[in-house]
């Protein structure tokens, strides 16, 4: 397979087939986010990207998952977006789902008749890298929209009948923040209202803006137990049922995956089990993004 630079996908693609069809992001200016600064971003010639198809064809057989990369294929005109869903149904038969992540910006400047299509073509999960509800914070972070075009970009993407898995970052508030990131956050989600949600904890990952001002003391990172807090209050109000919620990546204190509303109350003793220094949580240096 032919790739350009590092390549990213979420925890649940660890079975999809990697398809690079743009690389880097087209935003890249998070201030948290050391994902893409090694590349230029550009959108890979459609050529061979079906040429990287025919290949992976002839590697792997057949495959049922894709994950259509970089950082927001949802991005690409939609002639390109159309051709691509077109040649891996028509290449590998048992296909069932395709994934790709979806920028707020490039996904609002798509009409909802063309998100319709999409799904319509092959389409079928979308990630949406919400991070938080506040305005505050996507300003300071440099998200590029602020909360209520984040709402409008996850609602148009949910409506489209794409199955919407939203994430939300926590610490990037800083120490002795309290709970405001939290409440905008679940806020944002229940009006989201997306299939999925997963909770990751802040990484100072190096290069990043946000890791400079962690070096030179003008951000503090938060402490565990404020990170498990403000887990706590999101699983204590978030209201979207069904919900699929994992809070067990890498870089999280306390693993915890399951459906609310039903394990709310496990997740709940749980995390106060962990507070009340029960239950260990994962140590700082085995966190990582």
């Amino acid at each position: 397979m032919r790739y350009e630079g590092n390549i990213y996908r979420p925890p649940g693609e660890r079975n999809s087939y990697l398809l690079q069809v743009t690389v880097g992001c087209s935003h890249n200016a998070c201030a948290f986010c050391g994902m893409y600064k090694d590349k230029r971003y550009h959108v890979r010639p459609i050529r061979d990207i079906l040429e990287d198809i025919l290949m992976a064809k002839n590697y792997y057989g057949d495959v049922s998952r894709v994950f259509l990369c970089d950082g927001d294929a949802i991005g690409l005109p939609m002639e390109d977006l159309l051709r691509i869903l077109h040649a891996l149904y028509l290449t590998f038969p048992s296909l069932q789902k395709v994934a790709t992540f979806a920028g707020p910006k490039p996904t609002l400047k798509k009409t909802p008749e063309e998100l319709r299509a999409l799904r319509e073509a092959g389409l079928t999960r979308v990630y949406l890298g919400v991070e938080s509800g506040s305005d505050e914070l996507l300003k300071e972070m440099v998200k590029g929209v602020t909360a209520e075009e984040m709402l409008q970009a996850g609602t148009m993407l949910r409506e489209a009948g794409l199955d919407l898995w939203a994430m939300i970052l926590l610490g990037l508030d800083g120490h002795g923040a309290g709970l405001e990131h939290a409440r905008a956050s679940t806020e944002i989600i229940n009006a989201m209202r997306p299939r999925h949600l997963s909770l990751l904890s802040l990484v100072m990952e190096p290069g990043t803006r946000l890791y400079r001002y962690w070096k030179s003391g003008k951000f503090v990172q938060c402490t565990p137990e404020e990170i498990l807090h403000q887990v706590r209050y999101m699983v204590a109000n978030l209201t979207v049922d069904p919900l699929h919620f994992t809070c067990d990546h890498a870089s999280n204190y306390l693993p915890l995956k399951g459906t609310l509303s039903e394990e709310r109350e496990r997740f709940l003793a749980a995390i106060d089990s962990a507070l009340a220094g029960e239950l260990r949580i994962r140590p700082e240096e085995s966190r990582r993004v």
